[in-house]
């Protein structure tokens, strides 16, 4: 594995590392939680950039056993419930040797749903030493042609001392620009944490 001078990984066989968002990321913004029943980004997101990349860092959430997830806004709308299909599948390994699964998961996914989308396995231990962290990339958000795909993967502390990969993808059922994003846990506040946004090639 190689890294050219743009920090693009290249894998063993030459080609891109299809999971490495590429082109030049430019910080936007970034949002610290501190006891945050939400944090939302409501600028920044429009025409400038093809793509927008959220980098999680260090969740930690102040309820034990919850899912991170998140929800967009069309321009215009309110409310955080945009029409999302998606899929969602994971791998996991406990400390002890237990697990090394991978399997979908069905409860985690959306057909035509509105509800806000998982990108955890909804069992983030919330010991003082266990979060979680990830990333999601929203491709061309200000599109009034075509839908809004996302993709995202994040590695988390399970309550039971697991780790768990999760791999998120799906789209935005609306030819509307998506403009707002706001992420939250499915019970209780983010405890602290980090979310940064970036934009990626213009």
């Amino acid at each position: 594995m190689a890294v050219i001078s743009n920090g693009t990984t290249l894998i063993d066989n030459g080609t891109l590392d299809a999971a490495v968002p590429t082109g030049k990321m430019t910080l936007i913004s970034e949002q610290t939680a501190s006891s945050s029943a939400t944090i939302s980004f409501t600028s920044g997101i429009d025409s400038t950039y093809d793509s927008y990349v959220f980098k999680f860092i260090n969740i930690h959430p102040a309820t034990d056993s919850v899912a991170f997830q998140f929800q967009g806004n069309a321009v215009g709308g309110s409310g955080y419930n945009e029409t999302i299909t998606s899929s969602f599948f994971r791998a996991y390994h406990g400390e002890g040797g237990a697990g090394g699964v991978l399997g979908y998961l069905a409860g985690n996914d959306q057909s035509q749903g509105t509800a806000f989308q998982d990108l955890t396995e909804q069992l983030i231990g919330n010991d003082n030493d266990q979060c979680m962290s990830g990333w999601l990339k929203l491709y061309n958000p200000s599109s009034t042609t075509f839908l809004k795909h996302f993709i995202a993967s994040s590695s988390q502390i399970h309550a039971a001392d697991y780790n768990v990969v999760a791999y998120v993808a799906g789209y935005f059922n609306t030819t509307s620009a998506i403009d707002e994003i706001q992420f939250k846990l499915h019970s209780g506040n983010i405890d602290s944490g980090v979310i940064k946004l970036y934009g990626i090639g213009g």
